[in-house]
């Protein structure tokens, strides 16, 4: 959840040169896959259960 404190980052980040965005489950078919590992997970899935990436 983003919150004020982000905005304010993101904004100094932008101001620089630099790109944000928000990083989310890629979809691959009908399963989730990490965009950190390439693990493939249900559609269920809010935690990655090979890196523990989470959104």
């Amino acid at each position: 959840m983003a919150t004020a404190n982000d905005d304010v980052f993101d904004e100094f980040l932008m101001d620089r040169g630099h790109e944000t965005e928000t990083v989310s489950w890629q979809r691959d078919y009908n399963k989730k896959r990490c965009p950190d590992c390439g693990g493939l997970h249900g559609l269920d899935a809010s935690t990655c259960s090979v890196c523990g990436w989470t959104p």
